[in-house]
């Protein structure tokens, strides 16, 4: 079914749709293992890992494969698959599908991929859509035989006010949205309070889970964080500070939303034990409206879903080009804005040694899949598009990527010595390598490179780990 004329009428699609700490993801995960088959899309790689755990302690291990842009475990026949909504096939047969965080299709950055999942992708006996309330007219507009049902929060939240770093109660998550806040954050409380762990969205599964048992088993009282702990992952936070409210979507620095901000409060409280959520730092006083907003979960309906055609043309690149600049055709739908892939494409495509290559359909789809490799790295358009250059002119010419260049590429980011940005920086190099590890279709030894980049991140996870305890 093509999202670009919207005919779905929703038929066997149930949303359920509430505030946080309403065991939405836990129903779902619940749902899925009833079928003999399912898969599930999750936002993050965190949370991915995290559900695909759950998921294993229920059905066994050689039967869930998880897929994410820098992580695949797939054991042969298994019948779970839990992913990141980017990594979710475009079509399923699989009984059941659940979608999480479906509010994000607002997204300007992201938010294409979760309304092509909404409007695409069905299990053949059950679909389910997980997400924020805010989302309900939408759907129902985008899908008018959607069956919505509404989950209260099992616990009260409440505004606590301002509160000094220095002064923060025990079991407090304290959240900015710049890798130098958090750490100039956790410097503070480990200088004052003893102690702290760190958990951004950067970070490898491997230090993420370090830090978290820190938190976890009582081991540090207090988690520096960024909004990477608002989508679900289950922590025991009784208040969330938050140090900055104002963050770069992608686009712009601007104020949170009130949900966006809802989204990070509500890890406070867990099942039906109360949180608090306030300020420090700063930030200036949340205004009433704000305030009452966010203890009664009332905030304003999502109204445009952002959307990109999913149905390209690659006779030529003028052809994709323009196949991607297709309006939406639903009032509910706006195109949207070009993101890291499209700016990439527009750069490769005025290379004259990449024009001679996209002379058949077959290459201008590599270059399409090429331009979609994340830009882990963030340094600049320039610098990403440079790698990807390699790679597409390397597949293109000789149909896998140059393995001498791969092996460069891997050996630069494997040193361990160096503090927390040098640490992190190399991460980030390792995970566009594991990603291009991840296409067997492009990389000769695509499972032994697999192997070797995993282990330099977790070299690289280990150290930065130890780093960040040393200064606790």
């Amino acid at each position: 079914m093509s999202s670009n004329t919207i005919n779905a009428s929703g038929y066997g699609v149930t949303a359920i749709l509430g505030p946080t700490n309403t065991g939405k993801t836990h129903m779902a995960i619940e749902r899925m293992v009833t079928h003999k088959s399912g898969l599930i899309g999750l936002p993050l790689r965190l949370l991915a890992r995290e559900v695909y755990g759950k998921i294993c302690d229920k059905v066994g291990v050689a039967n869930v494969s998880l897929v994410t842009g820098e992580e695949r475990i797939t054991p042969k026949g298994a019948k779970y698959q839990v992913c990141t909504v980017e990594a979710m096939p475009e079509y399923t047969n699989a009984d059941f599908v659940a979608i999480d965080e479906v509010q994000l299709a607002t997204d300007l950055e992201r938010g294409h991929f979760f309304t092509d999942r909404i409007l695409n992708l069905r299990g053949k006996h059950e679909t389910m859509l997980l997400g924020a309330d805010t989302m309900t007219a939408a759907l129902q507009d985008l899908l008018p035989r959607i069956s919505i049902t509404t989950r209260p929060r099992m616990s009260i939240l409440q505004y606590a006010g301002s509160k000094k770093i220095t002064r923060m109660p025990i079991r407090s998550a304290i959240v900015a949205f710049s890798a130098d806040e958090v750490y100039a954050i956790a410097e503070l409380v480990r200088r004052e309070r003893g102690g702290a762990a760190v958990v951004t969205g950067s970070l490898s599964p491997r230090t993420r889970n370090a830090q978290v048992e820190l938190y976890q088993n009582g081991d540090v009282d207090f988690l520096i964080a960024t909004d990477a702990i608002g989508m679900g992952l289950n922590l025991d936070v009784n208040h969330v500070a938050f140090a900055q409210d104002t963050k770069y979507d992608g686009f712009q620095f601007r104020r949170l939303t009130a949900p966006e901000l809802a989204q990070i409060a509500g890890r406070a409280g867990r099942h039906t034990k109360d949180g608090t959520f306030g300020i420090t730092s700063r930030v200036q006083p949340f205004e009433d409206e704000l305030v009452q907003a966010l203890e009664t979960h009332t905030f304003a309906p999502a109204k445009i879903l952002t959307w990109r055609n999913r149905n390209l043309n690659y006779v030529s690149i003028s052809a994709l080009k323009f196949s991607l600049e297709k309006p939406a055709e639903h009032r509910r739908l706006m195109k949207a804005p070009p993101n890291t892939d499209i700016i990439a494409l527009d750069r490769l495509s005025n290379d004259p040694d990449i024009i001679d290559l996209t002379n058949t359909p077959e290459n201008v789809r590599l270059l399409w899949d090429v331009v979609k490799t994340p830009d882990y790295r963030k340094i600049s358009p320039a610098s990403h598009a440079e790698i990807l250059s390699q790679v597409y002119m390397n597949v293109a010419r000789e149909g896998k990527i140059n393995e001498v260049w791969f092996a460069d590429q891997v050996a630069s980011s494997d040193n361990t010595n160096g503090e927390l940005d040098a640490l992190s920086t190399r991460i980030a190099n390792i995970r566009t390598c594991t990603y291009l590890s991840n296409r067997d279709d492009w990389l000769e030894n695509a499972i032994q490179w697999r192997e070797k980049t995993r282990e330099v991140e977790d070299r690289l996870s280990d150290a930065l780990h130890e780093t960040l305890t040393k200064r606790s």
